[in-house]
C-alpha cells in the first residue's frame, strides 16, 4: 500500500471529486472588491457528514440547525453568510436560518434538511433576509468555486484559507478539501471559526464522526487567539465516494493513513487561522513533551498559549520565561518543578528545574522573528500536544474596540 501524502495549499473544498461551489455578494457586509457575503457549497451525490460545534451555552441557532440536520445524516451541502451571526436575537433566529436554507435549498434543487447553514458575525443581530433572499440566486456553483465559497465566510479575516490534501490507497488517490475562517475571538473547544471540509473517499459515518473529532482534538481546539470561545463555531466535514475508492475500515492501515492525512489538512487550516490573527504579525508554539498524560499536555500547551503575559511577552520579544512555567503549573497538568526543561527555539532556558544562564540578546533576537517555538518537556511520561498562539498587540485592542462602530 502507497503511503503518500501530498498536501497542495492552492486546494480547496472543491477540490475532491463531486463538489461544487460558489458566493456572491449580497450586502450583508460593506462592499469592496472580491468581497462575498453569501455562498453555497454542494456535493453532486449523498454523503455522509460529521460535525463539531461550539460548547458556547450561548449558541447560535444556526448551529442548532445545523446539528439537526447533520444528525438526521443526509446533509449534502452547506449554505454559509457572513457579516452578522443569527445568535442572541430570540425566536427570529431559528425562524431565519430554517428561512435561509429553505430559499438556498429551493436555489440548488435540493431539500432544506440536505443542507448545513454556517453563519458568522456580529452578535445580537438579526440576519438581514432581504438581502440574503435576493442575494441566493445570485450564487453560481461550479466545480471551481471553492476559492469564493471560503471568501464567502470571511469576516475580519484578512486573507481566505483553504488548501487540500491526496493520498493513495490501493492504486487510487482519495483527495480532502478545507476552507476555514476566523482571526478574532478563537480559543480551544471552538472559536468564532468555520471549517468545512469535504473528501471523496467511501467512509461510514461512525468512522468519519471519529476522525473528525480525533483530528480536532489536536488541531482547531488548540489554536488561542484571544481565549473568547465563540456562539457559531463548528467543524463539518462531508464525504460523497465520488474516488469510487474501496471503502475504508475502523482499524486498518488505509483507516490509519487517512487519519493521518486529515489531522494534516487541520492542522495546516489551523496555523493559517493563527497566522492571520487580528492585529498580529506573529504565531508562537507550545509543545508539551513528557508530560503524564496526552490530556496532561494539552491542558499545559493550551494554558501557556492563552496567556496574556506570555502573548505580551512574545509580541515584546521579551524572555520572560517565567510567565511560560507559571502558566504551565496552573493549568492543571500534573508537574514536578525538578523534571521540568524549557527551551525557546533551541536554546535551553531551564534544565531539569534549574534555570541556565543564557545570552539574553541572542534570545531576543530568536524573538523577533515571525515565527517562535516554546518547548516545555516535563519528565513525567510520554504524553505530547503542541498548541498555537499568537501575540498580543495594541492593534487587536484598537480593532477590537471599535469592532461595531
Amino acid at each position: 500500500m502507497s503511503t503518500e501524502i501530498t498536501l497542495f495549499t492552492e486546494g480547496n473544498v472543491t477540490s475532491p471529486k463531486g463538489y461544487l461551489a460558489g458566493a456572491a455578494y449580497a450586502g450583508i457586509k460593506t462592499y469592496a472588491q472580491n468581497k462575498m457575503d453569501v455562498g453555497i457549497l454542494l456535493s453532486e451525490s449523498q454523503c455522509v457528514s460529521a460535525g463539531i460545534y461550539t460548547t458556547n451555552k450561548f449558541v447560535s441557532p444556526s448551529v442548532e440547525l445545523t446539528r439537526k440536520n447533520i444528525n438526521k445524516g443526509n446533509v449534502k451541502g452547506i449554505f454559509v453568510s457572513s457579516g452578522i451571526a443569527n445568535a442572541g436575537v430570540g425566536a427570529q433566529g431559528m425562524i431565519d436560518a430554517q428561512e435561509s436554507l429553505t430559499h438556498a435549498a429551493a436555489h440548488i434543487s435540493v431539500n432544506p434538511d440536505e443542507l448545513a447553514i454556517g453563519t458568522t458575525g456580529v452578535i445580537g443581530v438579526e440576519l438581514p433576509m432581504a438581502l440574503i433572499r435576493a442575494g441566493i440566486p445570485n450564487i453560481e456553483i461550479t466545480p471551481n468555486g471553492g476559492d469564493a465559497f471560503a471568501r464567502a465566510i470571511m469576516t475580519t479575516d484578512r486573507i481566505p484559507k483553504s488548501a487540500a490534501i491526496q493520498l493513495e490507497i490501493n492504486g487510487s488517490t482519495i483527495t480532502i478539501g478545507g476552507c476555514t475562517k476566523g482571526s478574532g475571538m478563537i480559543h480551544p473547544n471552538m472559536a468564532t471559526m468555520l471549517a468545512f471540509l469535504t473528501t471523496d473517499a467511501t467512509l461510514d459515518q461512525a468512522f468519519l464522526s471519529k476522525e473528525l473529532k480525533n483530528a480536532c482534538d489536536d488541531t482547531f481546539n488548540m489554536v488561542t487567539i484571544d481565549g473568547d470561545t465563540s456562539t457559531n463555531d463548528m467543524v463539518l466535514i462531508l464525504a460523497n465516494g465520488a474516488a469510487n475508492a474501496k471503502p475504508i475500515k475502523n482499524g486498518t492501515p488505509e483507516a490509519d493513513l487517512f487519519s493521518k492525512a486529515l489531522k494534516e489538512l487541520c492542522d495546516y487550516l489551523s496555523y493559517q487561522l493563527v497566522k492571520d490573527a487580528e492585529g498580529s504579525s506573529k504565531v508562537f508554539s507550545v509543545s508539551i513533551e513528557e508530560a503524564k498524560s496526552v490530556e496532561d499536555a494539552r491542558l499545559a500547551a493550551r494554558s501557556i498559549a492563552s496567556s496574556s503575559l506570555v502573548k505580551s511577552a512574545i509580541h515584546g520579544n521579551d524572555p520572560n520565561w517565567g510567565r511560560v512555567v507559571a502558566a504551565a503549573g496552573y493549568s492543571g497538568a500534573d508537574l514536578d518543578v525538578d523534571k521540568v526543561s524549557f527551551f525557546i527555539n533551541d536554546v535551553t532556558i531551564m534544565e531539569a528545574g534549574t534555570p541556565i544562564p543564557f545570552h539574553r540578546e541572542s534570545v531576543i533576537a530568536i524573538m523577533s522573528r515571525e515565527r517562535v517555538n516554546l518547548t516545555l518537556k516535563l519528565g513525567l511520561g510520554n504524553g505530547t500536544a503542541t498548541a498555537w498562539g499568537c501575540e498580543l498587540t495594541e492593534e487587536y485592542v484598537r480593532f477590537n474596540s471599535a469592532y461595531t462602530t
